[in-house]
């Protein structure tokens, strides 16, 4: 009996051992994406309570966005420390007074252990990276809007972390169809949780113009009431979009506004028939065929409205860059095609802005400060290198979140592929296109065309999960990406999309857990 006794409590012992151990998650068994650069596990884990306070060290509004994202989930009300020093239960934001040369603007380092959660970082925009990590750190149920009854255990860690390429972005086609400023910012918190940095707006082609030009009122007055298939259109006043470009640089990401020209636009022609060569307007066109429309290359009066359009677009655009598309302009002559980019990029450039178009512009003569977008021809891209550009990797049938999963897809298109979610994932910016090297590549971006896409469930169900690899493939370096183990880590993010309420695509490859 005395036997049987220690037998049972030695079985106790080595059961609540158990429990203890697996109460506290080994940081590297996180199912982190991006995935950090480096990553270490430490002993024991910190507790977010009530009583937690927040030291703020440096110029920055990080601590603010951090108290305001775990507020609604949490209850918790943070205050800041007394003199601003915690010797415990406390988390910390630091700028750095002397800067690491190696995390940049982005890079941040993050320390957690029993007393507190420390992060640093050159700049408040690698704070606000960090803080991305935190919130995958803790529990999923972080992401949702009421109170919840869970304890938000962090494990202890050491993260040191920074990006592979400088630009990381997705792109929102508002113009197919359009999508007000409350859908446009709820894209953008998505793509700040998985530490992107750009959101290209495409605000103007054949089927609607989306954005207001004060000088010329009747690109949205006119061409701005369709979309694809005749439904409701709509644009951006100045003042929507001015904020939702403050709303962006609060979660540090760089709105490019695109104007596609010289194709592309037939809502301007049809909103000023002076643009036209022969003085008449079409009308409004509401299909998705492309390759149709063009501005009058040769007219004075072109680029006195390009003028106008630049101007004012960039008054509003604190960024570097104006889009100014290039693509598919099939109905203007070689020639004249030639002549309008090199003059258009003259404008942009007058006003202080660097040119972007996709990857047709490099048929012209290109400033050293132009950038080309890669999607379609690797001759372009090529091209690009030897005029010394840089270049951003958006190629269609890796990158372009339009494009089907497969032949049951409810919605998109597929005539640059069927992209899997691991199609999607499989494929690096640097080694893509034979002679375009990692030295010559901005970034990365992944573009939402909308010819099928109506509505936020529409916008989420393309996009997600594929943006996820697509951020991880711009932040993380090559050496620590893996399909196999991308895949599990993001079956594991499937209560993290539910608790952010997002319609993702459960894709079969993946164990959604």
């Amino acid at each position: 009996m005395k036997k049987i006794k220690i037998s049972f409590f030695f079985i106790l012992t080595l059961l609540f051992t158990a429990c203890n151990n697996t109460s506290v998650e080994d940081v590297t068994q996180k199912s982190l994406i991006p995935i950090p650069v480096s990553m270490e596990a430490g002993e024991g884990a910190f507790d977010l309570t009530a009583y937690t306070q927040i030291v703020t060290k440096g110029e920055n509004s990080i601590s603010t966005y951090f108290k305001n994202l775990i507020a609604p989930a949490t209850g918790f009300d943070l205050k800041n420390a007394e003199g601003n020093a915690a010797e415990s239960n406390y988390v910390e934001f630091e700028i750095l007074k002397e800067k690491q040369e190696k995390l940049g603007k982005e890079g941040y380092e993050l320390i957690v252990d029993e007393k507190g959660i420390k992060l640093t970082a050159n700049e408040a925009e690698g704070l606000f990276r960090g803080v991305q990590t935190i919130r995958q750190l803790l529990p999923a149920d972080i992401e949702k809007t009421a109170k919840q009854a869970v304890k938000w255990t962090i494990p202890a860690c050491h993260i040191k972390d920074y990006p592979n390429y400088e630009h990381r972005g997705a792109m929102l086609d508002v113009s197919r169809h359009f999508f007000g400023v409350p859908d446009v910012k709820r894209f953008i918190d998505l793509i700040a949780a998985y530490k992107m940095n750009v959101l290209h707006l495409h605000l103007a082609d054949d089927q609607g113009w989306r954005i207001e030009i004060k000088s010329w009122p009747n690109l949205t007055k006119h061409g701005g009431k369709t979309a694809v298939g005749g439904g409701k259109g709509g644009f951006y006043t100045q003042e929507d979009y001015t904020e939702i470009v403050n709303y962006a640089k609060e979660r540090y990401i760089t709105i490019i506004p695109e104007i596609d020209m010289p194709g592309h636009t037939n809502a301007a022609l049809s909103s000023y028939p002076e643009l036209n060569c022969d003085g008449k307007a079409p009308e409004l066109y509401t299909g998705i065929e492309v390759g149709f429309s063009s501005l009058c290359v040769r007219k004075p009066i072109t680029y006195e409205f390009i003028d106008s359009v630049i101007r004012e677009v960039a008054a509003l655009t604190p960024g570097n860059y104006i889009h100014i598309g290039g693509d598919e302009s099939h109905a203007t002559k070689k020639e004249d095609y030639i002549y309008f980019i090199e003059k258009t990029q003259a404008i942009v450039n007058k006003y202080g802005k660097q040119m972007i178009g996709w990857d047709e512009i490099v048929t012209s003569n290109l400033t050293k400060n132009s950038v080309a977008q890669h999607w379609a021809t690797e001759k372009n891209a090529k091209s690009a290198v030897k005029q010394g550009l840089k270049i951003i990797m958006s190629p269609a049938k890796r990158a372009y979140l339009d494009m089907q999963y497969d032949s049951t897809s409810r919605i998109g298109l597929h005539w640059a592929a069927y992209v899997e979610v691991d199609s999607g994932y499989l494929w690096s910016p640097d080694t893509f296109v034979d002679s375009v090297p990692k030295a010559n590549i901005l970034g990365i971006e992944a573009p939402l065309w909308t010819e099928t896409v109506e509505n936020m469930d529409d916008i989420e169900y393309l996009v997600f999960p594929r943006l996820v690899g697509h951020a991880e493939i711009g932040w993380s370096p090559k050496d620590l990406r893996d399909w196999t183990t991308y895949k599990t880590r993001l079956g594991n993010h499937k209560d993290r999309f539910d608790a952010l309420g997002i319609n993702f695509y459960r894709s079969k490859l993946v164990d959604w857990k």
